[in-house]
């Protein structure tokens, strides 16, 4: 299928100048979550030292877990690495890593691609590597993609499921009989989107009861669906609510919502052969049922996001 790109998940993955100011202030308060050796000041422009990999993130949790991930992995294969974490937008992060400052990031594949090119379209994820590195300044380029996906989804609440028989396994497709009887909530735009009821009605054929107005996978629509105001919803695929609430995610085999595969974006000239091999190495291994869980240990859990990379790590073999 060809789409696209103009997911909801705009809200993290693409923000305007307003937001980035608040962002990099937030960054310079907040600082990072994990004992990791993060710079003090992570907006900070200076080139990195030779030798040295410098793992970056963005200001959203799920970045760094993943940072750690990548940084703890970089440095089991004898690396020298630090951190920045929290930096801010992908406005400010994308100019930290063309200027040499930041040497690896945790992207999304095709949230990269359409702030590279937002009328880009997306035919497969090999597809939107090849138009992303087609656009990346020419000092940077993105290693192997993961099967783990943070992107949205039609969900439905524990007792949809169960009523209407619906499973881990089933499709938007399974939802069609369903669909008349059912509210679905989301963002005010998924009304209107493409990668939206648009889309669900042509190309699932899914046509529902009736349309919520909530926020973008946040804390209405997580609350909406718990209690059953809305009984489906677009809820973003790796949010912890999904394994604490029993939420089921229904699969997309036609990527209607599109792609937004892990895939770690580096400075060329600043990682080794050997650095390469243990980031696509760490991605073969990182799926969405993975990173759920990761994510659920830091945002439930509330473990430091280090201490969970270096858990994940070690269990996986990868350290």
């Amino acid at each position: 299928m060809t789409f696209t790109a103009k997911s909801s998940r705009s809200r993290t993955r693409h923000t305007g100048a307003a937001a980035l100011a608040l962002t990099a202030a937030a960054a310079l308060l907040a600082g990072c979550s994990s004992d990791s050796g993060d710079s003090s000041d992570p907006l900070a422009g200076d080139k990195a030292e030779a030798g040295t990999v410098v793992v970056g993130s963005n200001n959203f949790a799920e970045s760094t877990l993943l940072a750690d991930i990548y940084g703890e992995a970089l440095k089991a294969k004898g690396l020298k690495v630090t951190y920045k974490h929290n930096i801010g937008s992908r406005e400010t992060t994308y100019g930290l890593m063309k200027n040499g400052s930041v040497t690896v990031l945790p992207e999304y594949n095709g949230s990269l691609l359409a702030y590279l090119d937002p009328d880009a379209e997306q035919k497969s994820a090999e597809a939107v590597n090849e138009a992303a590195k087609a656009k990346l300044d020419k000092k940077l380029t993105l290693l192997q993609s993961s099967p783990a996906q943070d992107k949205d989804s039609v969900s439905v609440n524990a007792e949809t499921a169960k009523k209407y028989g619906l499973t881990a396994e089933s499709t938007l497709a399974d939802l069609k009989e369903a669909a008349p009887d059912l509210v679905i909530g989301g963002s005010p735009e998924f009304q209107t989107r493409q990668q939206g009821l648009k889309g669900l009605e042509s190309v699932y054929g899914l046509k529902f009861k009736s349309f919520k107005a909530l926020d973008a996978g946040g804390p209405l629509t997580q609350s909406a669906l718990t209690k059953n105001t809305v009984q489906a919803a677009d809820v973003f695929t790796t949010d912890p609510t999904i394994i604490k609430e029993k939420f089921v995610v229904l699969k997309d085999p036609e990527s209607l919502f599109g792609y937004a595969n892990v895939t770690p974006l580096v400075n060329k000239d600043g990682l080794s052969k050997e650095g390469v091999t243990a980031l696509n190495t760490v991605s073969a291994k990182l799926d969405t049922e993975t990173l759920l869980d990761l994510d659920a240990q830091v945002q439930l859990d509330k473990k430091d996001p280090l201490d969970v990379a270096k858990a994940w790590l070690e269990s996986a073999g990868l350290v």
